[in-house]
């Protein structure tokens, strides 16, 4: 067995994961965790988020019920029970590590603000759509993600279930989400779970200089007819 790096924290045995609602203290994470992301895609040249401009957007005063507007949801993992709180705590689970002990490099710099030992492994971002066709609301997933260190131990399907499941408890139509078409283990993934991958459908982007462009059409347009 390879050695862990220097400064990594191992886990091993029982270890507690607690998908969390965030709050303002989480956003240096969710900072970091989408930059993580965004290299992993391939699509760091996209990447402009600002830890001001998460926090004013996830976080407004006051704040919107969950799943009713943009909600981050935090994955912690602890090497202690972990006490669920009925106000943010959305699923936790104890998985066993002792068959394949987790070196994380980074446990460090991912200390959960909310302490007692915990790491922040990963996090969702999601928000509320509608469907015509189900006349119903839906949820639509903006980022599902989890730091390499933490993959492939059925964390990202106990995050994917715990939304989905919330989705079909408030009576929403469906939850969707984008792959990038090269990442056959997340398409793999996600069949899997019983999702449909839908190759006929494209997404369409207005964003930076393409969308500024529009700024002012509708008072140019009442303009014109005022002037006709």
């Amino acid at each position: 067995m390879a050695a862990a790096p220097a400064n990594s924290t191992t886990f091993s045995g029982d270890v507690w994961a607690e998908l969390r609602l965030a709050d303002a203290r989480d956003v240096p994470h969710i900072h970091s965790l989408i930059h993580q992301m965004a290299e992993f895609e391939l699509l760091t040249d996209l990447f402009a988020a600002t830890e001001e401009l998460l926090t004013s957007t996830l976080f407004p005063s006051p704040t919107p019920p969950p799943f009713t507007s943009f909600t981050a949801l935090i994955l912690d993992l602890s090497p202690s029970p972990a006490v669920p709180d009925s106000s943010s705590t959305i699923d936790s689970r104890r998985f066993d590590l002792s068959a394949s002990p987790l070196a994380d490099p980074e446990a460090a710099a991912f200390a959960s603000p909310r302490g007692g030992g915990r790491v922040t492994a990963g996090f969702v971002i999601c928000f509320p759509n509608y469907s015509t066709f189900l006349s119903k609301p839906g949820l639509y997933v903006e980022d599902i993600f989890v730091r390499a260190p933490w993959r492939r131990r059925g964390l990202g399907r106990m995050m994917l279930s715990a939304v989905a499941g919330r989705a079909a408890e408030i009576g929403m139509g469906r939850v969707e989400w984008c792959v990038l078409d090269w990442n056959k283990n997340a398409i793999d993934f996600y069949e899997g779970m019983g999702a449909d991958v839908l190759p006929q459908w494209r997404i369409c982007r207005l964003t930076g200089a393409a969308l500024d462009k529009y700024k002012g059409s509708q008072e140019e347009a009442a303009d014109g007819k005022a002037a006709a």
